[in-house]
């Protein structure tokens, strides 16, 4: 039996736990990945979903028959058609299974349902798979209407916006909503000279490794032995990109 995983939003957990999961009007089908050895290739979709404007997502264990035929691929292709059993195994054996996605084209019975559980919600890429530690573009090709917080990306990204000034950036970096806020406002005073490195010191060890790594940019404007201590504090973190980054010359 093939173990798949959905990701839905928390409001749906109890609709799924007694009439199991629909298929989607996109596609469809029941969007999934399978269960993988890794747990953020494996919930790879959640931050992508977010976008929508959920604030949290769970995932559903089920399982299929590996017989059962459903498509599999690339978001930015066609899927092919084969079994479960050989779907599983293209994805865990591909050389980046980042973008990958299962279909199965029918719904999943409450039967068929193995668990219900939270995942941590920053799990996964947001964009596109490669878009980690780059700004979002906010061109409509990109950017569609109606998006989660679109309106405000658009605005802050405008190129006829005036350029915010340090103490502005300063400002929405300690009052910052989420982490696409601190982000944003770590981007803008990584165009900036250099200042006090105690305004974004404390960020050292946030959770989000994507704020890491817009840290260890912000942080090469800085100067002075405080500034290279955090430098070399985040060439040594865990997340690769974030220590390529902290070592960029």
């Amino acid at each position: 039996m093939a173990l798949l995983v959905h990701l839905t939003p928390e409001k749906n957990a109890r609709r799924i736990r007694r009439a199991g999961i629909a298929t989607s009007g996109y596609g469809g089908g029941v969007f999934c990945m399978p269960v993988m050895p890794s747990y953020v290739l494996s919930n790879q979709w959640l931050r992508e979903l977010r976008r929508g404007g959920q604030r949290l997502i769970v995932a559903v264990h089920f399982r299929i028959s590996d017989n059962e035929l459903v498509r599999v691929g690339h978001y930015s292709a066609a899927g092919t058609e084969m079994t479960a059993a050989e779907a599983v195994s293209l994805i865990l054996h591909a050389e980046d299974a980042r973008g990958y996605e299962i279909v199965v084209p029918r719904p999943i019975a409450p039967a068929e349902l193995h668990r219900v559980r939270h995942v941590r919600q920053v799990t996964g890429w947001r964009y596109h798979p490669n878009a980690h530690g780059r700004r979002p573009c906010a061109c409509p090709a990109c950017l569609g209407r109606g998006a989660f917080k679109a309106a405000d990306l658009r605005r802050r990204l405008s190129i006829d916006s005036p350029a915010l000034t340090k103490p502005q950036l300063l400002d929405n970096l300690r009052n910052a909503g989420d982490d696409d806020d601190l982000i944003d406002a770590l981007y803008g005073l990584a165009r900036r000279s250099r200042g006090d490195v105690g305004d974004i010191a404390y960020l050292i060890d946030h959770p989000n490794p994507e704020v890491r790594y817009v840290l260890a940019l912000a942080l090469r404007k800085y100067r002075g032995g405080a500034a290279r201590r955090l430098l070399a504090r985040l060439a040594a973190d865990p997340d690769s990109d974030v220590r390529a980054a902290a070592a960029r010359p």
